[in-house]
């Protein structure tokens, strides 16, 4: 079946991921490769010392990347895109989205970028003897019953992001077990919510003088491939108003970023992992076995069908790099010659590889917003260098890209040498790696270890959330692990790169630094 037919026929699937920066587009075909794409630019503010996002602003940016989506297909195929065999969506993970028995939105969403809530995560992960970190949705939830916030008698559900996009769409209010992992502990032997936890919860809740039925709050949790809801006329024309899209398609369960980056990279089976890299930064590592000891470095949550999984999560990943690429790319139209975004960060990643191996005495810190696992509540960008440091464009450039992974090497090295966890295949997937060989070479750096990136490490999860799609339409009688290996991946194209040992040594010594350096962060929070 050709593309122009497996479009008129329905047979594509769609997947949709609300990231931190953009809103992505993906339409594959029953071979999972891409036929079209669409997206969205978007970003969030910073309103009563809150990160948050407009519910409109979700609304017009889907909005926008679904009609680029039929755009490009019209464009590419000369034919009309009004119904698949399936769709999904999925969004950055954690975070507070909280209604009223009308579905009124009772507060601005909150992000999983807020660190406001310190006093929750420390007092749950201590009573439940689990790690909840800041952006869990729980924590929010409890930090609310601690501020005594005037919303809590009207609280009926709360959600993530990709759950409430789910919710308007079909009227469930499900959430696929990966994403779920990020609101509350689950329970890997059922699937579902921790039952004890919960328990112990709703009492901490009740004692602070919030009683409630802790369940009712929650989705329901549903692994990948299962039936989630179907599309509703209403939902059609939210994310179409043109009135093409026709309703009654199945739509997978809404998933968190980390489940999508699994996918994406084909690790979700025990001892693989991955690294995915956008506006934040994280490592995921599919477990043998429970962690020996809670650690604030180290999130519990779980594949999309329900695997445990240990992630290291970085609050600050590639915009810092982002905005420098603008800033050269201003630089280049004021000479008159102007470049594409593409061509700028592709020059800058490859003056990088000039670069000496600890970048030359240059330092430089990505904290746009706090930093849990440096045990910052704030963030403010920095870079620093000492007098006799070499300060050139490719060190400027190695520095910046090692301080994208620099934070995240320093919650690994608990996972890898503390826990001993085993690691036999690293995969890489988010923009930063689509100039060949770059970041992925500094990444091997960073873990000492060899990391694989694919041809579709740029389309990132927004692919991965088609093919869980695709796994709902065509998986049936399958598991996702032989789905991937057997239907997604078995002809992919994967290149691996091992670490180099000058690499190594010199990520090392400025990982070292940096470490030292944090006290220049913590001090210019303070004063700036």
């Amino acid at each position: 079946m050709d593309a122009s037919q497996a479009i008129i026929s329905g047979q594509a699937v769609l997947g949709i991921e609300l990231g931190s920066t953009r809103i992505k587009a993906v339409l594959v075909g029953p071979d999972h490769e891409v036929l079209a794409t669409g997206g969205s630019e978007w970003e969030n503010e910073f309103v009563d010392r809150l990160w948050t996002y407009s519910l409109d602003a979700v609304w017009a940016g889907l909005r926008e990347a679904y009609a680029e989506v039929t755009a490009d297909v019209a464009t590419r195929y000369g034919v009309e895109l009004a119904s698949v065999k399936a769709m999904g969506f999925s969004a950055m993970m954690h975070g507070y989205l909280a209604f009223d028995a009308a579905g009124q939105l009772l507060v601005p969403f909150r992000t999983w970028r807020n660190t406001n809530t310190g006093a929750a995560s420390a007092e749950l992960t201590a009573a439940l003897g689990y790690n909840i970190p800041l952006r869990w949705s729980v924590a929010h939830l409890y930090q609310a019953i601690l501020d005594k916030e005037e919303h809590l008698p009207r609280l009926d559900f709360f959600t993530t992001l990709a759950g409430y996009v789910h919710w308007q769409l079909t009227g469930e209010k499900v959430l696929g077990v990966g994403d779920a992992s990020g609101m509350f502990p689950i329970d890997p032997a059922t699937g579902d919510w921790d039952a004890d936890r919960l328990a112990k919860f709703q009492q901490l809740a009740a004692d602070k003088g919030f009683s409630c039925d802790a369940r009712a709050l929650l989705p329901r949790v549903v692994p990948a491939g299962a039936a989630a809801g179907t599309l509703t006329e209403a939902g059609a024309r939210l994310l179409d108003p043109t009135g093409k899209l026709v309703a009654g398609i199945p739509l997978a369960p809404p998933e968190g970023d980390a489940g999508t980056g699994m996918v994406a990279t084909n690790s979700i089976a025990p001892r693989t992992g991955n690294v995915s890299a956008g506006t934040s930064i994280f490592a995921m590592v599919v477990l043998e076995r429970p962690l020996q000891a809670v650690h604030e470095e180290l999130d519990l949550v779980t594949t999309p069908v329900g695997d445990l999984v240990a992630m290291v999560h970085c609050n600050n990943g590639a915009s810092e790099l982002g905005t420098w690429a603008g800033v050269f790319g201003e630089f280049a139209a004021a000479l008159g010659t102007p470049a594409a975004p593409g061509k700028v960060f592709d020059a800058l990643f490859l003056a990088s590889l000039d670069g000496e191996a600890d970048c030359g005495g240059l330092l430089a810190y990505n904290y746009l917003s706090g930093e849990p696992i440096a045990r910052l509540r704030e963030g403010r960008p920095l870079f620093t260098r000492t007098p006799d440091s070499e300060f050139n464009l490719a060190n400027f450039m190695r520095a910046q890209l090692f301080a994208t992974f620099a934070t995240l090497r320093l919650g690994m090295d608990i996972l890898l040498k503390e826990e001993h966890a085993a690691v036999d295949a690293m995969f890489a997937h988010g923009g930063v790696f689509k100039t060949k060989g770059v970041a992925q070479r500094y990444l091997a750096a960073a873990f000492n270890a060899p990391v694989t990136v694919g041809e579709t490490a740029g389309e990132g999860g927004a692919w991965g959330m088609a093919v869980l799609s695709a796994y709902l339409a065509y998986g049936q009688g399958t598991t996702l692990a032989d789905y991937l290996n057997q239907r997604v991946f078995a002809a992919a194209e994967t290149e691996t790169l091992a670490p180099d040992p000058a690499d190594v040594a010199g990520f090392d010594a400025y990982v070292d630094k940096y470490v030292a350096g944090l006290a220049i962060e913590a001090a210019a929070v303070e004063a700036l």
